[in-house]
C-alpha cells in the first residue's frame, strides 16, 4: 500500500470518527471534521502533510502525491 492510498483511507476513518462524535457526544466534534478538511485542501496544494511524513518513516513506499 502506498503513501497515498493510507492517507485516503486515514482521512476517511478520521471523517467517520468525527462524524459519530459530533451525532453522539458533542457537537463542538464538528470542529475536527472542518480541521481534517482544512489539512485536506492545505495539502492538495503543497503536497505537505504531516500524517503522510510519519507514514513515510514507518517505511510505507511513496506514491504520485506525496513524495518522500
Amino acid at each position: 500500500m502506498s503513501i497515498d492510498r493510507a492517507m485516503f483511507r486515514f482521512a476517511g476513518v478520521m471523517v467517520l470518527i468525527s462524524v459519530v462524535l459530533t451525532q453522539f457526544v458533542s457537537p463542538y466534534f464538528v470542529w475536527f471534521t472542518v480541521f481534517i478538511g482544512a489539512n485536506l485542501l492545505q495539502s492538495s496544494f503543497t503536497g505537505w502533510c504531516p500524517a503522510a511524513k510519519i507514514m513515510a518513516k514507518l517505511g510505507l513506499p511513496a506514491g504520485c502525491a506525496f513524495e518522500k
